[in-house]
Parts: structure tokens; C-alpha cells; sequence
């Protein structure tokens, strides 16, 4: 007999006759209460009355009645009355989704006497039964209420008029006004406009990631009117670079990475070309709403090569290339699609419903699945190997009947050549030895093979042999004459056919658990409808995610719309209007302009989706222009700025501290699109990987001198210069990005090989622009690259003295001076601040 049919027995043994739970809690059966008394009554007093007992209540939770145990906590009842099994008390002792106690696993022969407890009923002493009308604990998501749907975000986007002021001469812009509404509603005064030469650096850094000219700025600073930054801004927008800046912000959020993760980390074969549909999308100002339909189901759209590019958003996650549970896996894959998918266009975490109702939103457990139900028809990125995930993840990009004909006739071609040069090569290994010396230089030249192997005829080999040798060199070279032309793989989804697979509510998460079979829906919250799937254009899926894409971008969602124009401003302003940009939900913090960010969400839909007409709107405000200065009674009203009295000084970000070195130092290659680039990364850095150095590949000078959009993204190998100044965790959806100050950044900044590099290079420069030799021509040389403006005479001075001081108490002649004053130059706060 096994162990589980005996365990099962056993437990039938000890129940009440009346079945597994006693109903009649307040006369328990005696020998229940000695078993309680004697066996776990001091278990919950060493290891769980702590916490969840007398005054104690952890997770809203106390295990020192019945009732209490019944009700539970913030997690739901402590029971399953109807799966016993099943109850989040066990879960938790098992250590299968909470782990308690926290100071360690219980022995295994503890967590059967609860277990034992539990399906006899729980049973308490008459003194411990508590009060049994108690209302069992309901987390939020177990039901949605209409006190649930009357939450901000769940509300249909309003239109609201544009308020007055009494300071229209302020406003530039509607957005000012309701800027200037509720700094009046809270005795405020806007800053002060910031610097003509401060403004175009923000706005240069914030539409492109990289630094005007000092000519740009000169020619500004000469004409700041209305007229001239508007031009300046169309111009902008209008550039290519644009596309690299604002597609960097989308990678974040989607985890854009172009490898798997886990030990091998292997690299995601064409990943890149979903990096550039990013860029070319936002640069082409593609309607948002047809970029979420290209990413989430551009297969099942009308065949176009960028659409198929754009499915490989389904492929950027991490990916278990040998997981010891393939159906949990499977599982782990869909979780992280439902969740960036959720987070990034809904802004709601349905993935905290995978194992429960969600604990804090009005998301039931159900919703989890019935959203993982659209995506439930996908293959995996592959099954193990890298053929697997060729076969799984690429296809040719060319319409899906072509792709399968030129499949086909590559798979010939391939075939057919790898048999005519088997044949060859073994009739050449029989005559080689042969050869003389002269014959084996005269052999690496194909048109002397048929001459040179026709010698050994008789001798070595038959006129059969030999026949057959000139017949398959003759067509070897025929196929390779007509061989299928060359065409661009795309890394991208697909699915296992037109019937998806099954869905099932799975019990606390588990795969091997299914309960309910659920179809695909939408949540109940934002109204629950169960959609129809018509017939995929696409034959090779199901149809399901197209009717998800609709849905997300549909009038009948106010989330996508509320979420993207609540980004926009975050990007542009420092913080979002909701300071939690990928949570709308209950947990998240309340929107500090309501009326506004429903003005952008409505003005978004009015443009038809496209972004460069809200970006205008924005840079071109008088907001955008306030200068970051503080004043005292601003910051004892408003410390947090909530209401946006100034504009928020920033840090430049990784990739931009990188690019700006860069183009200080003349060096930077603006060369577009295409596979990624490998910087250099210290031999001490690449030791720390299991294989030092594997999956990182070598770039021409040239190439690593281009922007960082454009460098390889390797999960377990970062480049040590964006890794610290906070570059996106790619594991996960990134909504914001940490903005840290740690010692490794100086560190980096004085002492890496990238910065040393960096200095003499901008040292050179220096040296050409002022010849002659003089120290203070060279100085002012180098600020003037770095600051984008003249440097004064005293700053000059103390370049000049540092070099002398170099010189004079350390022996570094005049080349290396200049070298280190430029590595002083490229970490000066102005060069890496914002104001």
C-alpha cells in the first residue's frame, strides 16, 4: 500500500462519523479535544501565539479560538471547510506558499499532527470556541462590490473643461492652468522660469538623451522666444535620436533583454530587431493604440514583417531552459506575460491573484486565469535547445504561406548540400594522401580539384567514383546558383495551433491542482465580459489576443489611456501624476491632479493615439520651463513638491551619463539600428560569471563608441558604468528607475579603464582645439565640451592650478595633467545634473 493511500485511511480513521468537518463546534468531541490538548495545543504555543495570539495579530490572524482560526486574516479563513487540504494553515507549515513559522520548517511529524487537526475539524475546547457567528475575513479580491467600482481609476475618463485662473498670462498651455489651479487651492506660486541655456539642456537630454551644442544653445540664448523653442522642439521630436531616447523608457517597462537568464544565460536569437521596431515605431509616431495590438497579437493581424517583430514582446522574459517542473514552468512563462501586460497597460497587478484573490485589489482568483486564458494557446520560447527555440520562437519574415514555402526550400537546399558535400568530401579523403606538395597548394583552389582528384583515376579510385565526383561538384554548384534568397528571421510568438489549450482555475496556483475550467475574460472590475473569439486570420492561433488587444485599447478600458498619459508625464516631469505608475489599484497613490491626468488621457484618445502631440504640449508648457530653485515657504507648504511649485532637478541616467561622455569627447557614433555592440568589460568583471567571458562578444572601435541603447543586454553580465548608475532590472516590468548614490559610482567615475579611456580622449580633443600648447586654452577647450558653455576666468584658473599642483607635487607632466583634469571635468555635477 503507498504512503498517500495509508495516510488517506489513517485520517478517515480519526473523523466524526457526520464526515471530515464537525459542524457542531461548540460540543466537540472529547477525544478531538485531548488530541487538541495533548498534541497541538503546545505546537501553536511555542511556535504561533506569538504573533498570531492574545494582542497579537499579524496579517490581521489569531489562532487562539476556533472562531479566530475560522475568520482568519488578511490571507482569507485559516479552513478550507470544503478542502480541508487545501487550507492556508497547512500551505503554510508545508512551506508552499507562506512559510510559517518564520524561524523555520516544522518536523515533518509536527506538520502531520496538524494536518491530522485540521481534517478532523479543527477542533478546539468548549473555552477556546470564541464566537462562532464571527463573518469569516473576506480578502478584496474574493468579491467586487460597487463601493469596489466607484474607485478613481476604475471610473470612465472624464473630459473636463479647462479651469480659469487668474493668471492666465502664466499659461502657456491648458495643462498650465490646471497646474495653476491647484497651486492656488493651496496658496502656491509657481517657480521662476529656468535659464534659457538650462531649458534647452532639459529639453536636448529629455526628448533625445543626449546634450545640445554649445552653438545650439549660443543661437538660443540669443533668440528665447516662443516661436524659437517651438522650432527647436519640432525639430526634436522630428529626430531620429528621439526614437532611441523614448524607445530606451518602453524596453524598460516590456523587460527588454537579450538573454534568458538562469546559468546558461544564452542570448535570444534576433532580439535586437524588436529594439528597433521600439525606436522606429515612436519615431514614425505610430498610434499607441497599433503598437499595443502589434505586440500583444501582431501575428494575428494582417502580415506585416514589423508586426511579427513587434510579437517577440511575448520572448523578453527569463526563460528555464531546464526546469524541473515543465508544467509549473509553462506557468512561470504565462505569469510573467500576464503581468508585464497588466502593470504596463492596465496599470494593476492581476498577477498577485495567481495563488488567491488578490489581497488588496477587487481582483478574484478567477480573473487571474481567465486573463492568462489569452495567452494559454503559446508555445514556450523552446524546450531546451537552441533548435527548439528556432523552431518555437523564429520565423521568417515574409507572409506566413511564403515563410512556410521558403521553409520548405531552404530545408531542401540545406539537405541537398549537406549530402553533395558529403559526397565530395569523402572522395577527396581517399586521394589526399596523394597529394604531392605542390598539389596540396593547388587544391585549396576549386577550380583545380576536378584535375588533380581525375589523376588517381585507376589508381585510387574507379571512373564511377570519380564521375560521381565532377557530377556532384556540378550541381553542388547549381543549388548554391539558385539557393533561397536570404530572409530576415524574426524572433516572435507563436502558438500550438488554432484550438488553445485548456484553462482551469488552478488551486493556490499549483498546475497540478486545476479546478475550474475558465474561458477568456476581462476583469470583473472593469466589467467582466466574457469576449467572443472569431476564427484567427492567422491559422496557426487561436484568435485570442487580438480580442484582448482590442479590448485594452477600447473606450470601454479608462486604464490603458490613464496609464500611458500618467507615463508621459513622469518621463517628462520627474514623477508620475500617480507617483506609482504601474499600480492604479487600491495600494497605489492617489492621483495629485485627477483633472488633469484625465485632460491627458482624453486629449491622447483625441489625437488618435499619438504621442508627439502630447509631448508637445508638455515641453511646451510654462511648467516645463519652471526653474528646480527651492524657496522656504514652497517647501514647509509642500515639501514633496505634490503640486508641482518647481520643476524636480534629475540625475542624468545611465545610458545618458554614457552617450554625454561620448559626444564630449567627439567620439560618438550615431549609426542606427541593427545587431547590439559589446562594450569592453574588465577581465575582473567577466570572472564572475560561471564561464568568464561566454556570450560576450568583441566590437570594432567603432562600435562601441555608439549610443547605449545599442548595447547588448546580457542579464547575468552587466556593463559595470550603467549597472551603477541604476540601470532597468530587466527581470521584471521597470516603471521607475532608482536613482541611488552609492560609492561604487565614484569609484567607477575616477578609477575604471572606460573613464580613463574617456578622459585622454576628451584630452585629445582639447589638444586640437588649442594647439598651441597653452594649459588654460586647453582647459577652457575641455569645459566647453562638457558644460556646453564658456567657462569663466576663475574656473579656468583652477584647472590651470590643479595641473601645476599635479605637476609640482606629484611629477605628471603636462599630457597626463590635462588628462586628469578632463577625468575632474567628467565628473562635475553639471555635467551629470539636470536643473
Amino acid at each position: 500500500m503507498n504512503r498517500l493511500c495509508f495516510y488517506v485511511i489513517a485520517l478517515r480513521l480519526v473523523v466524526t462519523p457526520t464526515g471530515l468537518l464537525a459542524d457542531d463546534a461548540a460540543a466537540p468531541d472529547a477525544q478531538h479535544v485531548a488530541f487538541f490538548n495533548e498534541s497541538i495545543l503546545p505546537v501553536l504555543k511555542e511556535h504561533c501565539f506569538k504573533c498570531h495570539g492574545g494582542d497579537k495579530e499579524k496579517g490581521g490572524l489569531k489562532l487562539d479560538s476556533r472562531s479566530a482560526l475560522v475568520r482568519g486574516g488578511d490571507s482569507g479563513s485559516g479552513i478550507d471547510m470544503d478542502s480541508p487540504e487545501q487550507s492556508i494553515l497547512l500551505e503554510a507549515v508545508r512551506f508552499e506558499s507562506y512559510e510559517m513559522p518564520p524561524s523555520g520548517k516544522l518536523p515533518d511529524e509536527t506538520i502531520e499532527l496538524l494536518a491530522r487537526w485540521v481534517a478532523m475539524g479543527s477542533p478546539y475546547p468548549a473555552d477556546m470556541i470564541g464566537d462562532d457567528d464571527a463573518p469569516v475575513h473576506e480578502s478584496p479580491g474574493s468579491r467586487v462590490t460597487d463601493e469596489d467600482r466607484k474607485f478613481w481609476s476604475f471610473q470612465p475618463i472624464q473630459n473636463p473643461p479647462v479651469p480659469a485662473t487668474d493668471d492666465a498670462g502664466w499659461a502657456r498651455t491648458p495643462t498650465d492652468r490646471f497646474i495653476l489651479n491647484r497651486l492656488a487651492e493651496n496658496g502656491l506660486q509657481p517657480n521662476g522660469e529656468i535659464s534659457p541655456r538650462g531649458l534647452l539642456r532639459r529639453v536636448y537630454y529629455d526628448l533625445t538623451g543626449l546634450p545640445p551644442s554649445i552653438e545650439a544653445i549660443q543661437e538660443f540664448e540669443a533668440d528665447p522666444s516662443d516661436l524659437a523653442y517651438q522650432k527647436i522642439v519640432d525639430s526634436l521630436l522630428a529626430s531620429p535620436e528621439y526614437g532611441e531616447r523614448w524607445g530606451r523608457h518602453w524596453m524598460d517597462l516590456v523587460r527588454y533583454a537579450e538573454t534568458n537568464s538562469y546559468e546558461r544565460d544564452d542570448a535570444k536569437p534576433e532580439v535586437w530587431r524588436f529594439r528597433d521596431y521600439v525606436i522606429d515605431s515612436l519615431n514614425a509616431d505610430k498610434p499607441f493604440d497599433d503598437f499595443t495590438r502589434e505586440q500583444i497579437a501582431g501575428d494575428e493581424m494582417e502580415f506585416k514583417p514589423e508586426r511579427l517583430v513587434a510579437t517577440g514582446y511575448h520572448r523578453l522574459g527569463i526563460w528555464d531552459d531546464e526546469p524541473a517542473d515543465k508544467e509549473l514552468a509553462f506557468y512561470d512563462d504565462m505569469d510573467d506575460i500576464v503581468g508585464t501586460t497588466s502593470q504596463v497597460f492596465l496599470g494593476l497587478t492581476v498577477h498577485c491573484a495567481r495563488c488567491h484573490e488578490h489581497k488588496i485589489d477587487p481582483i478574484p482568483h478567477a480573473d487571474y486565469y481567465r486573463m492568462l486564458s489569452f495567452f494559454s494557446g503559446l508555445n514556450r520560447l523552446g524546450v531546451r535547445s537552441g533548435d527548439s527555440v528556432r523552431q518555437n520562437s523564429l520565423r521568417p519574415m515574409v507572409p506566413p504561406s511564403q515563410g512556410r514555402q521558403y521553409t520548405e526550400a531552404k530545408k531542401r537546399y540545406e539537405n541537398e548540400r549537406r549530402e553533395l558535400e558529403k559526397t565530395i568530401r569523402e572522395i577527396e579523403k581517399q586521394v589526399q594522401p596523394d597529394f604531392q606538395p605542390v598539389e596540396k597548394e593547388d587544391f585549396a583552389y576549386q577550380m583545380n580539384r576536378e584535375a588533380i582528384v581525375g589523376k588517381r583515376v585507376g589508381k585510387l579510385i574507379d571512373q564511377a567514383k570519380y564521375d560521381q565526383y565532377v557530377a556532384a561538384r556540378k550541381r553542388l554548384a547549381e543549388i548554391e546558383r539558385n539557393k533561397p534568397a536570404e530572409v530576415g528571421m524574426a524572433l516572435c510568438v507563436t502558438e500550438i495551433g488554432s484550438q488553445a489549450r485548456p484553462t482551469f482555475v488552478l488551486t493556490r496556483g499549483n498546475p497540478h491542482a486545476p479546478a475550474d475550467p475558465v474561458e477568456p475574460g476581462f476583469p470583473e472590475i472593469l466589467g467582466g465580459q466574457t469576449p467572443e473569439i472569431p476564427a484567427s486570420p492567422n491559422p496557426e492561433t487561436s484568435g485570442r489576443r487580438i480580442v484582448l488587444a482590442d479590448w485594452l485599447v477600447s473606450e470601454s478600458n479608462p486604464m490603458t489611456a490613464r496609464v500611458l498619459a500618467n507615463r508621459l508625464w513622469q518621463y517628462h516631469f520627474g514623477r508620475g501624476i500617480v507617483r506609482t505608475p504601474n499600480d492604479f489599484g487600491f495600494q497605489g497613490a492617489p492621483p495629485t491632479h485627477p483633472l488633469l491626468l484625465d485632460y491627458l488621457a482624453s486629449e491622447l484618445i483625441r489625437a488618435d493615439w499619438h504621442l508627439k502631440p502630447l509631448h508637445r504640449m508638455l515641453v511646451t508648457s510654462s511648467a516645463y520651463r519652471m526653474s528646480s530653485d527651492s524657496r522656504d515657504e514652497a517647501v514647509a507648504a509642500d515639501p514633496t513638491n505634490d503640486y508641482f511649485w518647481r520643476f524636480e532637478s534629475r540625475r542624468l541616467s545611465a545610458e545618458e551619463i554614457r552617450d554625454s561622455m561620448l559626444a564630449a569627447t567627439g567620439k560618438l557614433n550615431l549609426s542606427k539600428g541593427g545587431p547590439s555592440i559589446y562594450p569592453i568589460i574588465e577581465a575582473e568583471v567577466l570572472a564572475g560569471q560561471s564561464r568568464p567571458g561566454a556570450g560576450w562578444g568583441k566590437s570594432s572601435d567603432a562600435e562601441r563608441a555608439r549610443r547605449s541603447v545599442y548595447i547588448h543586454i546580457k542579464r547575468s553580465l552587466g556593463v559595470p558604468l550603467l549597472m551603477n548608475f541604476d540601470a532597468a532590472d530587466t527581470d521584471f516590468t521597470c516603471p521607475v528607475r532608482f536613482a541611488t548614490i552609492q560609492p561604487t559610482q565614484a569609484l567607477g567615475m575616477f578609477n575604471s579603464d572606460y573613464l580613463v579611456q574617456q578622459s585622454s580622449d576628451l584630452a585629445d580633443l582639447a589638444e586640437r582645439e588649442a594647439p598651441a600648447g597653452d594649459a588654460a586654452d586647453r582647459v577652457a577647450a575641455a569645459l566647453r565640451r562638457v558644460l556646453q558653455r564658456d567657462a569663466s576666468e576663475q574656473e579656468i584658473a583652477w584647472g590651470v592650478e590643479l595641473m601645476q599642483r599635479l605637476r609640482s607635487e606629484h611629477q605628471v607632466d603636462q599630457r597626463r595633467g590635462l588628462e586628469l583634469f578632463c577625468l575632474v571635468a567628467l565628473n562635475l555635477n553639471e555635467f551629470i545634473y539636470l536643473d
